[in-house]
């Protein structure tokens, strides 16, 4: 039998290196539907789903992973809602505040979501007073999510606390008094509107502590002109944001939001069609047809 020379058995490795074919398993890249988590998709919609009705959804859609928000009337249906996305193998990813409910629920199906809780604002006259008061005020629930071993994600919603600065100050404060790792910042582009001149010194300064990054279409003032939420791909700054988060050092979930009251499936379908719409101008290809929105009409 003849020996093959060491340069063909390095062309012949180089081949499958550059086919992929000896990458058997790779690991999603940031914006693959495996990577995705629905968000605000259970009080935003329309139809007003069943906790059945929304796990099929969300299966049919390519979701994995759901950030659970609700309401006083949702807690009834807590259980349900875990049931329904075990049986679609959805991962119960994240729960939005906190309830002892939920709490309950969680140590009985042995789940473990994030915890995302607003950041508070609190009173003071200066940057360190206001970051040792927020830190007393989370102090209670630092310690009840170590317990329940959940990582706990602090998140903008406006105001002081909403402040890429003032998350990053409160979140080392936290891991530093409590001597723990499992405090984190979720970050929503649409409550990030003023963030926009400097998002990339912004997201490189929350990387290190960033558990979720929640995506959406985004103009200039866009909060103040009636254009806070906006289907992907319809923001006059989406391709650069993307391009920015794509180039940065953060690798975790990012999140898909609802959060209008139209049929949630449209609105999370019309996002995805917009971030399909951008990934390819990542790569510097042109860019197709823009998507046809179900729920947004251009201006």
């Amino acid at each position: 039998m003849k020996v093959m020379g060491y340069a063909t058995i390095f062309s012949m490795v180089g081949l499958l290196l550059h086919s992929g074919w000896a990458e058997e398993k790779k690991s999603p890249t940031l914006f693959a539907r495996s990577n995705l988590v629905a968000w605000c998709i259970v009080p935003f919609d329309s139809k007003n789903r069943t906790p059945k009705e929304r796990a099929e959804m969300v299966r049919q859609l390519g979701f994995t992973k759901v950030a659970y928000d609700w309401r006083e009337n949702h807690v009834a249906t807590f259980e349900q809602e875990i049931q329904e996305y075990q049986k679609n193998k959805i991962e119960y990813f994240a729960f939005w505040g906190t309830h002892d409910k939920a709490t309950e629920l969680f140590a009985k199906y042995k789940l473990t979501p994030q915890i995302w809780q607003t950041a508070p604002s609190p009173a003071g006259k200066t940057h360190e007073e206001k970051v040792a008061a927020a830190v007393k005020q989370l102090g209670p629930l630092v310690e009840k999510t170590a317990q329940m071993k959940c990582q706990l994600g602090l998140y903008n919603h406006g105001g002081w606390g909403g402040e890429p600065e003032n998350l990053v100050a409160v979140c080392q404060a936290l891991r530093e008094q409590y001597k723990t790792q499992h405090v984190g910042i979720v970050y929503n582009l649409h409550h990030g509107h003023d963030h926009l001149k400097d998002f990339e010194k912004s997201l490189a300064r929350m990387t290190p502590y960033l558990l979720c990054l929640n995506l959406n279409g985004m103009n200039t003032d866009g909060d103040k002109k009636g254009q806070k939420i906006l289907p992907l791909g319809a923001g006059e700054h989406d391709l650069s944001l993307l391009k920015i988060i794509a180039a940065s050092k953060y690798q975790g979930p990012i999140g898909i939001i609802g959060h209008t009251n139209d049929d949630v499936e449209q609105r999370l379908q019309d996002n995805l069609d917009g971030l399909d719409w951008l990934l390819p101008q990542l790569e510097g290809k042109p860019a197709g047809p823009k998507p046809k929105y179900r729920t947004f009409k251009s201006w």
